[in-house]
């Protein structure tokens, strides 16, 4: 019996001397049993330095072992393993059960049991209180202690419910990880393996209790206890200190075998390397510079008096490199390595990249090295939880505890591992969005109905798809849905489920295509993913088999398990770059180290949020555990003092060169500092900052493509560097054709592609038969128009109310008033209150009956719409009927539609070669009035969802031409009717159909609101300017001065003239205006059928054509773009404007009178 520490600082050979002395030990008594325990991440690198090392090349009589495997040897050897293991992912599952169980019992814990990754915190908190040695009756006796303190005592009931059920749960069944040394050093003592034994303990930083009470056993029984610990020369290892030095976590470990070898009356010594008298023979022999950051580094006062000093000469062992962003850092670290290989004779197992922050590093070291061709091997274990067949079983359970919802059903077709291909799925999918098909009834229904825009045949191809997954999804369906049903019988439904539909088969044909891809970790991945998912099935049935839960609760359990099973992905070379985690990775005969992300916050590393006891929960309990001799891991502020040594292990690692970097930025563009540990390095190392700028981009082609791109897409593309790589590119054959793509990227300009005439006409004809919203779709945009009405372009049809459909239902629902009133032979002006409001109310629900859409009653939101359709048109009726007994004139027509058979001459137009356009459209409102001398008066009415306004600038552009053409038509019309009188324009007008709300200010009479509301709904447009028009209109503006309306858009000043916000034109004005909106049509008629389909958008001051257009993302348009701009129109003010509408007509007579 012996304890022996083996001291030395970090580099200085502890490891090699050990190992050697192991070895002559060994040869020298064969029969003699070595036992060499090291961290798990070392067992396999150790066992190669020691074969390594070895004369004859073989270890027969020594064991490399971790502590866990060493239980399960002798547990193995001794016969005494009772139960069975259960791993991190069982662990998973019999929480998330306990928790299910204890759901009544937990106060604070079991509303946040459904948050992600909640259970896997539950499951540390499980393992640290058992490393720690801490029982559940330790937490009941510990509740009393913290009783005053609520929040923490209903925690730590919460968590004492769940540790004592989940031991519980375990009985004599089932053991954990943690548990493993606790039997192992009950059954210590009946090993052959150990007794008389000499162990080595090498690579540990410290030892947890469990672990000490093992060595406790051990120091009894082996011949020999050999421990290396890292200290320096200059420290006393056995006296304790202050737990903010750097050795503070060798000395506690020290302290702690040397208090178990005093109990035990077993005698210690030391050995140092190098010895006193002894010359340094370590890793740094030739590198002064990485010896001297050894000595120094975290060191105070005159801790480093005796070390080494640093050269006078300049030095490029540590280097401090400063980054925009990790991904910038990590390509930079890459091209780094790719020069020292090349340059410098390093292979990439020379290297090691570490991070604080893996989840950040990880995935851009993955990008950075392939980019530049470099073998890397990522330290991290891969999970599951994204791969499609995990997300496949996970879809398939909630397709049925969610009853076949629409993100449930494609989540599962998506996964890639169905029979259903691509095509069918999208169609399926866009008739289910139509449609709202939603639970199991909707699936298993024939579809019958269409939805707009589809063909006739496309249901029945649809039905063919719905039926084949109905047969394959029924049984599973209804096999989950059993009642009284078990874990077990869940998880066989499930495995039939998969062999059913060939899954092991289909991801075979996946792992063959990545091999032939050589794309290694996605072919170990798909190799490992059947057997993984069907070992934990198993492990399911064997844990909770015949736990009855519901299908829910089953998804809950399976999700737990599912969400902690990894993939352990094996190196794949061994000359490559190792990628890890600065605690987590454990580093090994490597020459250049480059520590990424030395950013605050990350070195030293933040304690990840989340934990279930905080660290003010950790201080509050730190007097309670120590009367009871125990404590729990360390808080954030003592971890931040180990952290430190690990920095220290991690810089000392590297022979020869170690590059620090940090980022100024973070992904998100949020500025970062450097850590203090940047600070510390380049007080040591005044020179280690490096300024020169290199041409990194030159390591590898990938990155110097990327630099071509950057220079193309800047306005100087005349550097030697530009030309000097563009030439490169052009004379390799294998990227030719891809940097001639860079260049016609780089000068890209709009194309201002056009349609030929015979194309133009192929897509729509030689007539042209248009509504007035065509033409302005095409005055908006050319291009949005080619695409809604040449190439048929639709947005995917939603099962929703949207704001369009409240607009038709609005818009029919006062269409079918009109119609009724007509019917009944009344007159709007004649109906009583009751009458009109019962009438409207039911010509609503007539039109919502009609419709047949399901929409409106699939939610209370929807629902509520219909309400709200009913108090909008009321509201709108009444302020109408108001309207029409303000004036004179009556509605005549109301959606009155008409197209070429009409025969309307204003409304069909001859085109250059021989075409011709033709209007189609339907008028809201036809009102006449009959004015002095034989007029008949004629207003139109175009009714209006949004909050629209005529606006004569549109007018002229061609973007309002609806109203003024509509009128042309009516006036026709009316002509026709009452030939012995003279049609004459009255207005044009767009009603608001609207509930308005009043603002306090807006009401002038409280007792009598109906004045203001009336005001709210007046009606915008153009009004006749004579008087005797607008008598007509509203008898109000018989009174003149002052007056004003609350019909029309009218307002007569103190003066007797027309405020600045009156629109009236002259009957001079409206001809004009109706002669050149016909223009207008024949123009953007000529331009259609001449094949325009630019990208012209126009902008209005705030307003454009891009803002609402479905279209925006397929067209291109960006201002950035030479040749892409908007059209922008120019505000005239409205006496401008008819001056310009005047000054066009008379060119247009003056051309065509040149032509005849």
């Amino acid at each position: 019996m012996g304890l022996q520490f083996v001291f030395g600082p970090s580099g200085a050979g502890k490891s090699y001397y050990i190992y050697h002395k192991i070895i002559r030990e060994s040869m020298e008594n064969p029969k003699r049993q070595y036992l060499v325990l090291v961290p798990e991440q070392f067992t396999m690198q150790t066992q190669k330095d020691l074969v390594t090392m070895h004369p004859r090349k073989g270890i027969m009589n020594i064991d490399v072992l971790s502590f866990e495997r060493l239980a399960f040897r002798v547990l193995e050897e001794t016969g005494d393993i009772r139960g069975e293991l259960l791993e991190e992912t069982g662990k998973s599952m019999v929480l998330r059960r306990v928790a299910q169980e204890k759901k009544k019992e937990l106060k604070i814990l079991g509303a946040k049991m459904d948050k992600q990754g909640y259970v896997s915190q539950l499951k540390s908190m499980v393992s640290e209180l058992r490393q720690y040695e801490i029982a559940a009756e330790d937490l009941e006796e510990i509740l009393e202690d913290v009783e005053k303190k609520p929040e923490l005592y209903y925690k730590l009931k919460d968590i004492a419910v769940l540790y004592q059920g989940f031991f519980e749960y375990l009985g004599e069944h089932f053991y954990i990880q943690e548990e493993v040394l606790d039997v192992l050093g009950q059954v210590a003592e009946k090993s052959g393996k150990l007794k008389d034994s000499i162990l080595v303990l090498d690579g540990y930083t410290g030892f947890t209790p469990i672990q000490m009470q093992l060595l406790e056993k051990l120091l009894v029984l082996c011949n020999e206890v050999y421990v290396t610990i890292t200290i320096d020369r200059r420290e006393d290892p056995y006296k304790l200190g202050s737990p903010h030095q750097l050795f503070y976590l060798s000395k506690q470990t020290v302290s702690g075998l040397c208090k178990l070898a005093k109990e035990k009356k077993i005698p210690w010594k030391e050995c140092w390397i190098p010895e006193k008298k002894d010359d340094y023979r370590g890793r740094f022999l030739e590198h002064p510079a990485m010896r001297f950051l050894e000595q120094k580094l975290f060191r105070y006062g005159n801790a480093g008096t005796q070390a080494v000093s640093l050269p006078t000469k300049e030095q490029d062992a540590v280097c401090i490199r400063e980054s925009l962003n990790p991904g910038t850092e990590m390509e930079e670290t890459a091209a780094l390595i790719r020069r020292m290989v090349r340059k410098e004779g390093y292979r990439y197992s020379d290297f090691a990249v570490i991070s604080g922050d893996m989840e950040v590093y990880a995935p851009a070291a993955a990008r950075a090295f392939g980019k530049y061709e470099i073998p890397c091997f990522i330290d991290q274990k891969h999970s599951i939880f994204l791969n499609p067949f995990v997300e496949y079983i996970r879809a398939a359970v909630d397709l049925v505890v969610d009853n076949f919802t629409y993100e449930s059903v494609f989540r599962l077709l998506r996964c890639g591992l169905t029979d259903i291909s691509e095509e069918e799925t999208d169609r399926l999918e866009n008739y289910v969005v139509a449609m709202g098909i939603r639970g199991f009834s909707k699936w298993k229904e024939e579809w019958v109905r269409s939805y707009r825009g589809e063909v006739q045949e496309e249901c029945v191809l649809l039905n063919q798809i719905r039926a084949k997954l109905v047969d394959k999804w029924e049984p599973f369906y209804r096999k989950i849905r059993e009642p009284q049903a078990t874990v077990r019988s869940y998880a066989r439904a499930l495995y039939e489920f998969i062999c059913e539909n060939n899954i092991e088969e289909q991801l075979k044909i996946y792992e063959e295509k990545f091999h032939k891809e050589q794309n290694l970790a996605l072919e170990k991945e798909y190799s490992q993913i059947y057997r993984i998912v069907m070992d934990l099935l198993d492990k399911m049935v064997e844990i909770l088999g015949e736990q009855q839960v519901r299908p829910k609760e089953f998804k809950e359990i399976l999700d737990a398990g599912l969400s902690e099973a990894k993939v352990g992905v094996v190196p794949p070379t061994s000359d490559q770059v190792l990628v890890g985690d600065m605690e987590r990775t454990r580093l090994k005969e490597i020459k250049v180290l480059f520590f990424v992300g030395v950013n605050e916050g990350k070195i030293p590393k933040e304690q990840q949020a989340g934990k279930l006891l905080s660290d003010l929960n950790r201080e509050e309990l730190k007097k309670p555990l120590e009367e009871r001799g125990l404590s729990l891991a360390p808080t954030a502020k003592e971890a931040l003092y180990t952290q430190k040594f690990y920095l220290y292990l991690n810089l000392t690692k590297p022979s020869e060169k170690v590059y620090l970097s940090y980022s100024r930025l973070d992904g998100n563009g949020e500025a970062l500092s450097p850590s203090f540990l940047i600070t510390q390095v380049e007080r040591l190392f005044p020179d280690a900052r490096k300024k020169e700028e290199t041409e990194l981009f030159l390591e590898s082609p990938y990155s110097a493509l990327d630099r071509l791109s950057r220079e193309l897409s800047s306005q100087m593309k005349e550097s030697p560097v530009f030309e000097e790589l563009l030439s490169w590119f052009k004379s390799q054959k294998q990227w030719e054709s891809l940097v001639l793509g860079l260049i016609d990227g780089a000068y890209y300009v709009n194309p201002q592609d056009a349609l030929g005439r015979g194309v133009a006409h192929a897509l729509y004809g030689t007539q042209l038969e248009n509504s007035a919203t065509r033409l302005e779709q095409f005055a908006k945009c050319a291009c949005s128009h080619f695409l809604s009405y040449g190439l048929r372009l639709r947005e995917r049809v939603r099962y929703e109310f949207s704001m369009a459909d409240l607009g038709t239902l609005l818009h029919d629902s006062l269409d079918l008033f009109a119609k009724k009133v007509r019917e009944q032979g009344k007159k709007w002006v004649e109906l009583e209150d009751q009458d009109r409001d019962a009438l409207t109310e039911a010509c609503v629900d007539e039109v919502v009956e009609k419709s047949g859409d399901t929409v409106l009653r699939s939610s209370a939101r929807n629902a509520y719409t219909v309400n709200r359709a009913k108090r909008m048109v009321k509201r709108s009726v009444w302020a109408l009927q108001c309207q029409l007994r303000q004036g004179e004139f009556y509605p005549a027509l109301t959606e009155w539609a008409f197209g070429p058979e009409d025969n309307i001459d204003s409304l069909n137009f001859s085109l250059d070669q021989g075409d011709k356009l033709s209007l189609r459209g339907r008028i809201d409102r036809i009102d006449l009035c009959e004015g002095e001398d034989d007029q008949m008066l004629v207003k139109v009415i175009d009714y209006k969802s949004g909050t629209t306004k005529l606006d004569l600038v549109k007018l002229y552009y061609g973007l309002q031409l609806q109203l003024a053409l509509y009128l042309n038509a009516a006036i026709e019309l009316e002509q026709k009717r009452f030939p012995g009188k003279k049609a004459v324009p009255a207005g044009i007008f767009y009603y608001n159909i609207k509930d308005p709300i009043l603002n306090q200010e807006d009401v002038k009479d409280e007792e009598h609101p109906e004045q203001d509301v009336l005001k709210k709904m007046k009606m915008d447009g153009i009004a006749g300017a004579e008087p005797e028009i607008l008598v007509k209109l509203d008898r109000n503006l018989a009174s003149g001065a002052s007056a004003e309306s609350l019909v029309v858009p009218v307002k007569y000043t103190a003066k007797g003239g027309f405020s600045s916000n009156s629109k009236v034109a002259c009957q001079e004005q409206f001809q004009n205006m109706m002669c050149y909106v016909n223009n207008k049509a024949k123009e953007i008629g000529q331009e259609i059928l001449n094949g325009n389909t630019d990208v012209n958008p126009f902008e209005k001051q705030k307003e454009n054509a891009c803002e609402y257009c479905p279209y925006r993302s397929v067209c291109g348009f960006d201002e950035k773009i030479p040749g892409y701009t908007y059209r922008r129109l120019h505000s005239y003010r409205e006496d401008e404007i008819w001056k310009k509408i005047d000054e066009d007509l008379y060119e247009d007579k003056s051309s065509n009178g040149k032509e005849k």
